[in-house]
């Protein structure tokens, strides 16, 4: 297969198994999905969801969350993991958004990436998802699925991100990247894995990934 015929096929099956996806991770406006997205780092969607609603009942926008103090953060959203990192954060960037930007989160990479605690994926999933500006924000699923499927070297998710983009039509830029993750999750996992259940990897996957696979079995 060509790498156009493998797109395709990737397209064709995801749109067939996710023809319509949310994010997973509950917010209600782009401050609130920013917040979400930080927390996420290095811990679950799950837990994460689970542990929003108590903190944006204390404070749901820069100006309610400012003036918490970076200990109280710290308290609510410890179960996500790196909390001492990721309460200043969260302070820090809502002093900063009503201080630079009039208390709304801006719709540049430039601007979010100067944020405390936001990186470039943050950023990227902030402007696909909450403004609907076409980027393709890379995790770890798809990272992970981008070089089983032979479409990206995966040496680093610079270059993911660079690949998935020439790989994918730019209009399915902000839904399939989620339709991929989804699919990870699903169907290929890193731990766990069964090739017979993961018809993408089976059908257009990398050599060299399907025989180490089988060489396990």
């Amino acid at each position: 297969m060509t790498k156009q015929e493998k797109s395709r096929f990737v397209i064709e099956t995801l749109e067939r198994l996710y023809p319509e996806v949310t994010v997973p991770l509950d917010h209600k406006d782009p401050y609130t999905l920013l917040i979400a997205v930080l927390l996420s780092a290095q811990s679950t969607d799950v837990r994460v969801n689970q542990i929003t609603p108590i903190l944006f009942a204390k404070a749901d926008n820069p100006h309610d969350m400012a003036k918490l103090t970076v200990e109280e953060i710290r308290d609510i959203i410890k179960p996500v993991g790196l909390s001492p990192m990721k309460s200043k954060g969260i302070h820090g960037l809502s002093k900063i958004l009503i201080e630079k930007h009039d208390g709304k989160v801006p719709q540049t990479y430039t601007e979010l990436e100067a944020l405390p605690a936001v990186g470039h994926k943050t950023a990227a999933v902030v402007l696909s998802q909450a403004f609907g500006i076409p980027a393709f924000p890379v995790d770890t699923h798809i990272h992970r699925l981008m070089y089983r499927w032979g479409l990206s070297n995966g040496k680093n998710v610079v270059q993911t991100e660079k690949d998935a983009k020439s790989c994918f039509p730019k209009a399915l830029w902000n839904k399939i990247h989620i339709q991929i993750i989804l699919y990870g999750r699903q169907y290929s996992p890193a731990r766990g894995w069964n090739l017979e259940k993961d018809v993408i990897t089976k059908t257009i996957g990398r050599p060299s990934i399907i025989k180490e696979y089988m060489s396990k079995k």
